[in-house]
C-alpha cells in the first residue's frame, strides 16, 4: 500500500503545488490515484488555509474527493486543528460526512479519547506513532490497539544521514504493535531515506506534499502524483510485481 499524503498543514506559503481548497485536493487526489496511489490521507481546510476538524469543513472536502477517487479517504485529528481534547472529541461526533479513517497522534493529549469517539462511529483508527515522544509506550498500554486500523510509525527526524537509523528504532520502541499492520514514513530530508526503508522492509508507506516537497534528487516536486509515481520506483514496486 503507498498513501498519498496531499498536503498536511502546509499553507499557501509552500507553493502553489500544495492544495488547499476541497477542489484542488480533488484534483491532486485523481492525480495520485491514477500514479498508483491506494489510499489518501488530507487535511481539509478553511477558506483562510487552517488545518479544521469542522463538519462544515470536512465535508465538502471529502465529497469532492470522493467524486472523483473510490480508494480510502483518511484525515487528521492532530491537536494543532483543535488544540481542546474536549472539543476534539466532540468535533469528530458532530462529523455529518464520515472519513474511511482517521490518524490519531497518540503522544497527544486526549488521544485515547479522540481514537475511542472515532471506533464509536466506525471509523478506522490510524495510530500515530511519533519519533522522539512517548507515543510508543502509551500506545503499547492502551486497550484500543488491537482495534486499530494500523499503526503510522511517523519518523521526524528530517536528516537524510539518521532518518534510517531513528526509523529503526521507532520500529524497534513499536515492537509487535498488537499485531496491527504498520506504515512506516519519514517527513522533509528524511522522507525518501524512510521510504526507501519501508520498501526494503516489505512495509505500507506514503509520500506526497505533506511528507516532503521535493523529489529524491533534491528537485522541487510539482505535484503529488508525481511524488507518489517517484516513491514507486524509490520503493521497488516494479521489481516485486515483476
Amino acid at each position: 500500500m503507498i498513501q498519498v499524503c496531499l498536503n498536511g498543514p502546509r499553507g499557501a506559503g509552500d507553493g502553489a503545488a500544495v492544495p488547499l481548497s476541497p477542489e484542488a485536493l480533488a484534483d491532486s487526489a485523481a492525480e495520485a490515484v491514477a500514479a498508483g496511489a491506494t489510499d489518501i490521507h488530507v487535511h481539509a481546510k478553511t477558506p483562510c488555509g487552517q488545518d479544521s476538524l469542522s463538519p462544515r469543513v470536512l465535508a465538502p472536502t471529502l465529497e469532492a474527493i470522493r467524486a472523483r477517487v473510490s480508494v480510502p479517504v483518511g484525515v487528521t485529528t492532530g491537536a494543532w486543528a483543535e488544540p481542546d481534547p474536549v472539543a476534539r472529541v466532540q468535533r469528530v461526533r458532530n462529523w455529518t460526512v464520515l472519513p474511511d479513517h482517521a490518524s490519531v497522534n497518540w503522544h497527544e493529549e486526549g488521544a485515547e479519547a479522540v481514537a475511542a469517539a472515532l471506533i464509536e462511529r466506525d471509523i478506522g483508527v490510524e495510530a500515530g506513532i511519533w519519533s522522539g515522544t512517548d507515543g510508543a509506550a502509551r500506545f503499547a498500554a492502551s486497550p484500543l490497539g488491537p482495534r486499530v486500523l494500523r499503526v503510522l510509525a511517523e519518523v521526524t527526524d528530517p536528516s537524510a544521514e539518521t532518518a534510517e537509523k531513528s526509523a529503526r528504532a521507532l520500529l524497534a520502541d513499536l515492537g509487535p504493535a498488537f499485531d496491527r499492520p504498520v506504515l512506516l514514513h519519514g517527513a522533509d530530508g528524511g522522507a525518501w531515506p524512510v521510504l526507501r526503508l519501508a520498501g526494503r522492509l516489505g512495509l505500507a508507506t506514503r509520500i506526497g506534499l505533506e511528507d516532503t516537497l521535493v523529489l529524491p534528487d533534491g528537485e522541487r516536486a510539482v505535484s503529488n502524483a508525481q511524488l507518489v509515481a517517484e516513491g514507486l520506483v524509490q520503493y521497488g514496486w516494479a521489481q516485486r510485481s515483476s
